[in-house]
């Protein structure tokens, strides 16, 4: 089977690191810059994609036949590995919740992926993937299953990248940032930034270099700030391993629910108007469910924690198709509304 399986070029290649530019906007009393992840070269790319490349790892590792993972309809995550599954020449078998089935774009590239879609109750999906799982090993198929958002040590691996490129990025250029925010939702991505913070300033001390402080701030999109907390703190312990004890401290995690709006996918008029904004000064797209609703969300902590004249990076981790949707979905009311 592993002869058979076709490589992605760029994943064996590795990805180059992502641009950080400066934001011509006025967003408030602060200097703002953002690191297109969005521009990462495979399937609209997002930090989804930046996972994606390690997952591709461990699946050709272990010669599977068959890629499975879990998500809803709008899930950035299903798409590309859905698009990595269709490339590498593989099946791709996805579970998702049968509440909410509203044709998105990402469902549709799913679809054209090849994907097979297997909706189920949301109460009902960790024994629908289990059963579908051993069912694929009883007909002598090798399955192999990623956690729903790209959660897990691979997802977390990818993120620490992340932020060595920003760190890459401060060496080189002499901004140091204050402050870096993300939509903060399974986890991983937050996971990532927090252990290679760690990592990187643990690394400092013991070659006795200067360490500033900087704070990463998870806008959360749908979880609850203690669920979330504790499900990034896991993260964060899982990939750190032995060093854990030494390193983490809880307040290096700053994970914040006051901008979830009623939870995954609920947006208000504010965000959507920040989405429009952001568009408009700076030529970047953003989604209403993540990049967008985290955007309006760092906007509104900043403010309210009365934070002025820091350097502040916002980490785009992608969903363009769903800017389309959101597109969509405003030329849907204005032609309800004439």
């Amino acid at each position: 089977m592993g002869n058979e399986m076709k490589q992605i070029a760029l994943f064996e290649q590795g990805i180059h690191p992502t641009p950080i530019v400066e934001m011509s906007g006025d967003y408030g009393k602060n200097r703002y810059y953002i690191k297109r992840e969005d521009m990462i070269p495979f399937s609209f790319g997002g930090n989804k994609a930046r996972k994606a490349a390690e997952f591709y790892k461990e699946i050709k590792d272990c010669e599977a036949d068959i890629v499975m993972t879990y998500g809803s309809n709008s899930s950035n995550h299903c798409r590309i590995i859905a698009n990595m599954a269709c490339a590498m020449g593989l099946a791709c078998h996805i579970i998702s919740p049968e509440e909410n089935r509203e044709m998105l774009y990402n469902t549709r590239l799913v679809e054209e992926f090849g994907a097979v879609i297997e909706t189920c109750p949301v109460t009902k999906v960790s024994e629908t993937i289990d059963r579908r799982v051993e069912a694929y090993r009883q007909e002598g198929k090798n399955p192999y299953f990623i956690l729903g958002g790209g959660h897990g040590n691979p997802g977390t691996r990818a993120c620490v990248n992340t932020y060595r490129e920003i760190a890459d990025y401060e060496e080189q250029t002499g901004i140091c940032f204050d402050y870096i925010f993300h939509a903060s939702g399974t986890g991983t991505t937050q996971a990532g930034l927090v252990s290679g913070k760690l990592l990187m300033e643990d690394r400092k001390r013991k070659n006795a270099q200067t360490v500033k402080e900087k704070k990463i701030v998870g806008i959360s999109i749908a979880r609850n700030e203690e669920r979330g907390r504790e499900v990034v703190r896991q993260s964060v312990e899982e990939y750190l391993g032995e060093k854990y004890q030494a390193l983490y401290k809880e307040e290096e995690l700053i994970f914040t629910d006051a901008y979830c709006m009623g939870g995954y996918g609920k947006y208000t008029q504010e965000v959507k108007q920040t989405i429009e904004e952001v568009m408009a000064k700076d030529g970047i797209p953003m989604d209403s469910t993540y990049v967008g609703k985290a955007f309006y969300g760092m906007k509104r902590y900043v403010e309210e924690h009365q934070i002025c004249g820091k350097n502040i990076l916002f980490v785009h981790t992608g969903g363009a198709p769903l800017y389309f949707d959101l597109l969509d979905k405003g030329q849907e009311t204005e032609r309800r509304q004439a």
